[in-house]
């Protein structure tokens, strides 16, 4: 699939004649003028005194709506324009990306960050392994793989073999494996290809035993999960209808609906399983149970809750059953054992509990097997042999316990450390189950858990180019601006004990927590002697559905405060170098980063939003924002317009207030937060007085929203925004001995 690869723009880039800096005065001729012709040149040359860069050209157009009574100019409408199909929007996003490029080129820390991250991240890293009859299968990064490839492992102590090696699909390594699963008998792998980091997939067919490929191929399947039949002869999966084809990545993301694919079938033929009418877009996934009697059905409108639905497939209507009908508190299945099933849900019980009931009976009834507890969140739950495995999550940490089915405790699960443990995958009746565990210094690692023994041991256990003993994890908490308690992480080197240049990261929203987890990233940022910070702000999950709520819909302005607050903290406590904050976050978090700099710009040294929400008047009109209505509230609804209106970064950057240096990132393929967002937010901040610090955007080219990128391209613009924040927060970077 080819991509249309922007040109060259004509407007001149660099910077304007400014005069020297008093720093600079009285120094010899000829080193003035190496330090001229070094400013000059696109880089910057001392945080005391910032060039005026000469950003490429942008055309405003006459575009102005009314809105409940009051006028909104949108004078960058056309960037809105695809960038694969408007050769304008192209030639704009070029200029922008060469002079962003030839900027960050010059930075000092930059060679340096991107030979560190590329030792950081060549460490291997696994999925935990799917068994299917003697068959395990996984995914395996040996540690710079653009993209894992998919291994086979025949029983426990077999030789591996790669079944899916997506590293030969492209030659620049931007078409992935994305959604993949086996057939219970482990013959046959249905697997989702993923095309320059695009939400659409194209799903495949392998026949394990002769590697060959068969003819099968969906289209246009997107947030989908695959299930196979019981008896291997097709799967479940979910699409939305064919889009236009003149706008294949502008299309809104709705009637997603589960079909059903027959091996040897054209998808003309492929059966509709599940299409609800809704008031409101809706996602919905699809699971096959263990046994491979029953399809479980999930379906999200994104508020932080999901309907559950079953189907008996032994019955041959395949009807469909509601079991939770609502979307108001996330449910998930544990498992079953015949028509009794495990569920875990929130309804009735804000922090968790597992109820059991039986499909036979006509009318459902609940019976509470596990309670909800007080100062926990039950967040996941799994039956595998004969007990139930629950992760309760404590102050954005995980803890293991095991239970009876009658819900009679049985019992601690150890961890390797405190952090964050994935779901136990293993099958009622085994003896077995594997599964994830992460910190903050802890690389993901795979453990293997007998049941018999509750014995947890290492599976898989990647060793990495940093002497982790040497890394200090704390949890701090701190008061938001309305009292409430957040808690963070704090991540640093043993020997920095005092102030030092800090980058803050945090997400807020959608009901997704801030749990531990190892990200090279962040060891890259530490490794210099800076300080890593990741705030548990609300609009997550960490404290259950009232923690979401608090940061939603009329209720976002706590986000934002919960990310003020904590830069507060990091700066009154010293645990941050005074103007030495660096913020990052990426969609929501974008979203996050991109408001409250508009709110706080004295308070942080650089911001880092990527594929940033940042219209918030005009986001329901474009992919999936419709769904995002749910959590953000619906800009055509007054009400919810004018509290939009209030935080929406495209349309609070605040004149005659000088701002902080700003790297806007973005990419050509993203269809779930289109780049219209960054652009039109990267020409506002451009077009504003708001001081000269430089205000720049950076577009990645054949990449999306995050999934998918090549292992080179992530490596490379993390150095890009690890060495713009090292800059500006005064971080010196250096070689690593």
């Amino acid at each position: 699939m080819s991509i249309h690869k922007a040109r060259t723009h004509g407007p001149a880039y660099g910077c304007a004649p400014f005069p020297a800096p008093a720093s600079s005065r009285g120094l010899p001729s000829a080193v003035l003028a190496a330090l001229l012709a070094f400013m000059l040149s696109g880089a910057p040359a001392h945080s005391e005194e910032v060039q005026t860069l000469n950003y490429p050209e942008t055309k405003r157009v006459d575009v102005a709506e009314d809105h409940f009574g009051e006028t909104i100019a949108d004078p960058y409408r056309w960037l809105e324009n695809d960038i694969r199909r408007d050769p304008d929007v192209a030639l704009w996003a070029d200029a922008q990306n060469t002079l962003a490029m030839r900027y960050l080129s010059e930075l000092p820390g930059r060679p340096i960050f991107r030979e560190r991250l590329t030792a950081l991240f060549d460490h291997e890293r696994l999925t935990t392994p799917l068994k299917r009859g003697d068959r395990n299968f996984f995914t395996r990064n040996s540690g710079l793989d653009n993209q894992s490839v998919l291994v086979m492992r025949e029983g426990a102590d077999g030789k591996d073999r790669i079944v899916l090696n997506p590293n030969d699909w492209s030659e620049d390594g931007t078409t992935a494996l994305a959604e993949w699963a086996p057939s219970s008998d482990g013959t046959h792998i249905a697997f989702a290809i993923q095309e320059a980091g695009a939400d659409w997939r194209t799903i495949r067919v392998l026949d394990v035993d002769s590697g060959a490929v068969l003819d099968d191929a969906i289209s246009w399947a997107r947030f989908t999960t695959i299930a196979w039949a019981r008896d291997g002869s097709g799967f479940f999966y979910a699409r939305n209808p064919e889009p236009a084809k003149d706008a294949p990545f502008e299309t809104l993301i709705l009637g997603h609906s589960i079909y059903f694919h027959k091996l040897g079938t054209p998808q003309s033929e492929d059966r509709l399983v599940h299409a609800p009418e809704s008031a409101v877009p809706l996602i919905h996934t699809v699971d096959v149970t263990p046994d491979g009697r029953y399809a479980v059905i999930y379906s999200t409108a994104l508020t932080g809750g999901n309907a559950v639905s079953l189907i008996d497939l032994d019955d041959a209507d395949w009807t469909v059953r509601p079991v939770i009908e609502a979307f108001d508190n996330p449910a998930s299945i544990a498992g079953n054992i015949g028509t009794t099933f495990f569920l875990v849900t929130q309804e009735g019980a804000e922090r968790g509990k597992v109820v059991s009931f039986d499909l036979a009976h006509p009318e459902l009834t609940f019976k509470n097997v596990i309670m909800e507890r007080p100062d926990e969140i039950l967040r996941l739950a799994s039956l595998v042999g004969d007990r139930l495995i629950v992760s309760w999550m404590v102050d954005a940490k995980t803890e293991v316990e095991r239970y009876r089915l009658d819900g009679t405790p049985d019992g601690r699960v150890e961890l390797p450390g405190i952090g964050s443990a994935g779901s136990f995958h293993g099958r009622p009746g085994d003896d077995e189950a594997f599964f994830v565990f992460t910190s903050h210094d802890i690389p993901t690692s795979i453990y293997r858990y007998d049941v018999a023994t509750n014995r947890t041991t290492p599976w898989a256990e990647p060793e990495v180019a940093l002497d982790l003993d040497r890394i200090v994890v704390e949890q701090k908490f701190y008061a938001s601006k309305d009292g409430t308690r957040i808690p963070m992480f704090v991540v640093r080197r043993d020997d920095v004990q005092g102030p030092a240049p800090t980058m803050l990261y945090a997400y807020g929203g959608f009901g997704i927590p801030m749990v531990p987890f190892f990200s090279p990233a962040a060891m890259a940022w530490v490794e210099q002697g800076g300080v890593y910070v990741t705030a548990a702000i609300r609009g997550g999950s960490e404290y259950g559905k009232a923690w979401h709520d608090g940061g939603r819909r009329q209720n976002k302005q706590n986000v934002f405060d919960d990310f003020i607050a904590a830069g507060e903290f990091l700066s009154r406590e010293g645990i941050a170098s005074p103007d030495g904050i660096a913020i990052h976050g990426e969609s929501n978090g974008g979203l996050l980063v991109a408001a409250v700099v508009n709110q706080r710009p004295d308070l942080f040294a650089a911001a880092l939003p990527g594929v940033a929400v940042t219209d918030m008047l005009r986001f329901d009109r474009f992919t999936g924002g419709k769904l995002w209505t749910q959590e953000f509230g619906d800009p055509t609804v007054e009400a919810d317009f004018h509290y939009l209106r209030s935080y929406s970064p495209l349309h609070n950057v605040t004149e005659g207030i000088d701002y902080p240096p700003i790297l806007v990132t973005t990419a050509d393929t993203d269809d779930r937060v289109v780049p219209g967002h960054s652009f039109k937010y990267a020409a506002t901040l451009q077009a504003a007085d708001i001081g000269s610090k430089p205000h720049l955007l950076r577009v990645e080219m054949r990449a999306g929203h995050g999934s998918g990128k090549p292992t080179d391209m992530v490596i490379a613009e993390v150095a890009d925004m690890w060495a713009f924040a090292a800059y500006w927060t005064g971080m010196k970077v250096e070689m690593v001995k």
